[in-house]
């Protein structure tokens, strides 16, 4: 698994890089081949360390934002979130996995006028089903996920309701 550890607002040495390379390779290759990615961003804020982890293997994205006040213990957390996720989806991801879900890429923006734009997500978006949106936004803990409907090519939103169930946005053919 390759690994890229960044820092921002503190300083890490290459020990807790051999610690987080040690930690994820313990943990994570029963489910991801030596193609994965992981990406390590700590924060401090208010004497807590922000742990995010996030692993892209083949066009999936998993993700996991744990704090503590250790970075060794908040980077355990966020690995252990993660397996909670494969697990708790287990049966999906054996279909899944292979299939294509979207390449994502970031773009910070900021433009000066009454309403500032402060980041701007650019990602390609690839033909899926409604229960693959769901699981794809599942992995990566967000309450919404863009996709494209497999069967119409239509671009639709998917969303997680208040009361725990999905709702499907969709446009209307005039």
């Amino acid at each position: 698994m390759k690994i890229t550890v960044n820092a921002r607002k503190m300083q890490i040495n290459q020990s807790f890089t051999d610690h987080a390379q040690q930690r994820l390779d313990a943990k994570l290759d029963k489910f991801f081949g030596d193609e994965a990615e992981a990406k390590i961003v700590l924060t401090e804020q208010k004497n807590q360390i922000i742990v995010e982890l996030t692993v892209r293997y083949d066009h999936m994205l998993y993700r996991a934002e744990q704090s503590a006040v250790d970075k060794n213990d908040a980077l355990d957390a966020a690995i252990d979130k993660i397996i909670r996720q494969i697990r708790k989806n287990k049966t999906r991801l054996e279909k899944r996995l292979k299939d294509t879900a979207f390449k994502q890429e970031f773009q910070d923006i900021v433009e000066e006028n009454d309403i500032q734009v402060i980041r701007r997500k650019k990602f390609v978006l690839r033909p899926m089903t409604v229960e693959e949106a769901i699981l794809q936004m599942n992995m990566l803990g967000h309450g919404f996920f863009m996709f494209t409907d497999a069967e119409t090519g239509d671009v639709n939103v998917v969303y997680q309701r208040a009361d725990g169930g999905y709702a499907v946005l969709a446009p209307e053919k005039e």
